[in-house]
């Protein structure tokens, strides 16, 4: 069985001001308010979220 790599991705700025699909992105990843914390599975759908909205989070590999 194959181990899966996680991230940890913890919303740092605030969504105000923000277009609505960056808003929704950050919905999507599970997050709403700053400083919240989030652990997803490492797939190509969640890395391409974290890239549209990379500048509002603090991102963490964790294997």
């Amino acid at each position: 069985m194959a181990k899966v790599s996680k991230v940890k991705v913890t919303q740092v700025g605030s969504p105000i001001g923000r277009s609505k699909d960056q808003r929704a992105t950050l919905i999507g990843l599970g997050l709403n308010k700053m400083h919240r914390s989030c652990e997803l599975e490492d797939t190509p759908a969640v890395r391409g979220m974290i890239e549209k909205v990379g500048h509002l989070l603090r991102v963490e590999y964790i294997s």
